[in-house]
């Protein structure tokens, strides 16, 4: 079996590294980029999952860790 080291994602050089870093999200199946309605519905099924507590607090605790 081949080394894990050769085929590692650190072990690239770093022109290879940041091409496929620069195309990882576009290639998902995970980007809404061009699918405003699949985003929409993702979003709509996010906040129906929330629980009611956090539906009543609201924004409250959104920026708690900021400066």
């Amino acid at each position: 079996m081949g080394s894990i080291l050769n085929r590692s994602f650190v072990s690239m050089d770093p022109d290879t590294r940041s091409f496929y870093a620069s195309i990882g999200g576009h290639k998902s199946g995970g980007n809404f980029a061009k699918d405003h309605a699949r985003a929409s519905a993702a979003g709509r099924m996010g906040a129906a999952n929330q629980p009611l507590s956090a539906k009543k607090r609201g924004g409250l605790n959104s920026h708690r860790n900021r400066g």
